[in-house]
């Protein structure tokens, strides 16, 4: 457990950075990997499918994130103020609604799977692997809850470096497994799914298990393990974060059905430079992850002007980060596309050429999302939702309402222009918050 609230920031934050980075690699590989198998072993078609369901999946997944934010902002904060009962008290709390919100989460996705899918225009060529792959993957949303909010928990008390050795068993074994299932039983897409429910469970339980074993180091007096209040605290944070996220992906479904419309060669082509994107954006967030940690812990112990370093510290290192990713996407975009499609048939050959031309559009904006990134690490941190919250609808409300005005004239070149554009709208308004807040301690 480490300790935000002393020592030179810069070695800090990098220190507290490196490990979440990492951790973030290896988590992305699950994803990628999946539509690798699938669009190498299986098709461009199975692709596809794999990508059809992605937004879906990315709603359960903003839940989970948000749900940790809540957690991770709450438990910093009493960690750095040394409040450790209730830093105890906080973590069974968050254990106990965790599950019960993954039992609830399971049953709607369950009944609403196939509907959903339909609501997207999703292609009858690929609409049953699709539906295949979203079950699967919706039974593992328990697992998916308990690992986020572990990693919340160790990060909150500056351990980035557990959920880190975790993701790269998981991670492993991800990969032995989808190679197993569907390049040697011949699974399919199934195998796909079934590869990514075994892998993120066996991590999950270990993640929680671990955590309950590192409380138990922190001495203190009896604590409650279930504490309204402190669970109305952290949903002070996490309800905002939650919308937040689920909005965004609620929004990218609307996209989603908009790109569904151009034909199965477009979502499969999108599919896996989306993939990239989210693999680059995932990696530039952990700055922000690691910002709102030291915002939140440096709040709680009262040192206010080393909130505000470790800002302008975040923004450097992140900037230095995006001008690496706009490289690897920009100039290498046809080789990340081969990753996914092999080129060999006409229809995989348009997928590459639409992928391209989707990171061609957006890459070289990375350093305008990158701000915003920062601010809403601090912004969170320092429990300023509502400024987050206004900064977040900005970016989505403007890039879906721009995907489909600029998809009418332009196809679906139009919907990659409304991504730059939401992002410079998202940033002016996060950054203008994070400077007044700043301003006001």
């Amino acid at each position: 457990m480490k300790d935000l609230t002393t020592g030179n920031p810069f070695q800090v934050i990098l220190k507290f950075t490196l490990p979440m980075l990492f951790s973030m690699i290896f988590q992305q590989v699950y994803s990628v990997v999946d539509s690798v198998v699938a669009g190498q072993y299986i098709g461009v078609d199975a692709l596809g499918a794999v990508g059809a369901s992605q937004p879906i999946t990315a709603i359960f997944i903003a839940i989970a994130v948000g749900t940790g934010m809540g957690i991770n902002v709450v438990i910093s904060n009493f960690f750095g103020a040394k409040k450790y009962k209730r830093v105890k008290s906080t973590i069974s709390t968050s254990v106990i609604t965790v599950i019960v919100m993954s039992i609830i989460l399971t049953a709607f996705g369950i009944l609403t799977c196939s509907p959903m899918l339909k609501l997207l225009s999703t292609p009858s060529d690929i609409f049953s692997d699709a539906a295949l792959y979203l079950r699967i993957y919706i039974w593992g949303v328990a697992f998916l809850m308990l690992y986020n909010a572990a990693t919340s928990i160790f990060t909150a008390l500056g351990d980035s470096m557990t959920p880190l050795l975790f993701l790269i068993f998981s991670s492993v074994l991800n990969i032995i497994l989808d190679v197993v299932f569907v390049a040697s039983f011949h699974m399919g897409v199934a195998g796909v799914a079934w590869a990514t429910f075994i892998a993120q469970g066996l991590a999950s339980v270990l993640a929680v298990v671990t955590v309950f074993l590192k409380v138990q180091k922190i001495k203190t007096a009896n604590y409650k393990k279930f504490n309204m209040v402190l669970l109305r605290k952290i949903m002070t944070i996490a309800v905002p974060s939650i919308m937040q996220q689920s909005f965004v992906s609620i929004g990218q479904l609307f996209v989603q059905g908009r790109i569904n419309s151009f034909g199965s060669v477009v979502v499969a082509g999108y599919s896996a430079a989306f993939k990239i994107q989210i693999f680059i954006l995932a990696a530039l967030g952990t700055v922000s992850n690691a910002i709102s940690s030291f915002t939140a812990q440096n709040l709680g112990a009262g040192k206010k002007d080393r909130m505000k370093e470790g800002v302008k510290i975040g923004l450097k290192m992140i900037l230095c980060m995006s001008m690496l990713f706009f490289i690897a996407g920009y100039f290498f975009a046809e080789p990340l596309m081969r990753l996914f499609m092999d080129g060999k048939t006409q229809a995989s050959l348009n997928g590459i050429k639409v992928g391209i031309g989707f990171l061609h559009i957006v890459t070289p904006f990375y350093l305008v999302i990158c701000i915003k990134f920062v601010c809403d690490g601090a912004l969170r941190g320092m429990e300023a939702m509502k400024a987050f919250m206004a900064s977040t609808f900005a970016d989505l409300i403007s890039r879906v309402v721009l995907s489909f005005l600029f998809s009418v004239p332009f196809g679906y070149i139009g919907i990659w222009w409304a991504w730059p554009v939401g992002w410079l709208i998202g940033t002016s308004v996060s950054g203008y918050y994070c400077k007044n807040q700043l301003k006001k301690l």
